[in-house]
């Protein structure tokens, strides 16, 4: 029996509630980011938030495990990806244009 088979055992309404938790929060990041026009990290928040909307797929028996943790993975990398340039991007040029220098 493969190790962590016991995950298994827990009722789908689990996986959906912390599916749901973690939609609700990108969602809110993308929804705020947004708001103070970084749009970056609005998007990579949205990816995120798409991810966890694709997860669900998988315990609502839309798709199979396979399809949907593929898809999901792939959001996620995207999601990972916008929101690291769009923090380094705040940081490398919002210094810039306050004038602010590195020495």
């Amino acid at each position: 029996m493969p190790w962590g088979s016991w995950i298994n055992e827990l009722p789908t309404e689990f996986f959906m509630v912390v599916h749901i938790a973690a939609f609700a929060i990108g969602a809110t990041f993308a929804w705020v980011a947004f708001k103070r026009e970084q749009t970056l990290l609005g998007l990579g928040f949205t990816l995120f938030a798409a991810a966890e909307v694709v997860y669900m797929t998988y315990h609502l028996d839309w798709t199979v495990f396979l399809f949907a943790h593929t898809i999901a993975e792939v959001l996620d990398l995207g999601a990972f990806v916008l929101v690291f340039f769009g923090a380094v991007y705040q940081v490398a040029f919002g210094r810039a244009a306050l004038g602010v220098s590195r020495g």
